[in-house]
């Protein structure tokens, strides 16, 4: 099973998240991570970027990791390499974020399943943009 999300738990998903923490956000618009995040942060989200690489992105301040952001997260949308995944589900349970969005690509299964067994409501190898233009716009 590739994504356990479908349908109305995605919308549901995104109606409920407010605030969403982006891991490997970059500042460059050429990056598919920026023009995402900017697509969402047009609709209404409010993007938190993580990357240690950056100062910040969107006009937002950027922080290192998951564990230095200083608000709640209601989603962490994860554009980072498979190999990278288990460490930032291991945030995310830590810091009890309800859900998880892997983008297109980025696919770990083992540590999907980890952050599933923690309750983390998780999606896989899926667009954020892609699924909220085909629910909301």
């Amino acid at each position: 099973m590739m994504a356990q999300a479908k349908g109305d738990a995605i919308a549901e998903l995104l109606k409920r998240s407010k605030t969403i923490a982006v891991v490997g956000l970059s500042n460059s618009p050429l990056r598919p991570s920026h023009g995402v995040s900017a697509y969402m942060q047009i609709q209404g989200y409010r993007i938190i970027p993580v990357n240690p690489n950056i100062h910040g992105a969107l006009g937002e301040k950027a922080y290192a990791s998951l564990l230095d952001v200083p608000d709640k997260i209601d989603l962490v949308n994860v554009f980072r390499r498979p190999e990278y995944v288990e460490e930032i589900v291991g945030q995310v349970i830590r810091l009890k974020v309800p859900a998880i969005w892997m983008q297109e690509g980025v696919i770990n299964e083992r540590a999907a399943e980890k952050a599933r067994q923690a309750g983390i409501f998780v999606v896989m190898d899926q667009c954020i943009l892609k699924e909220h233009r085909a629910r909301f716009v």
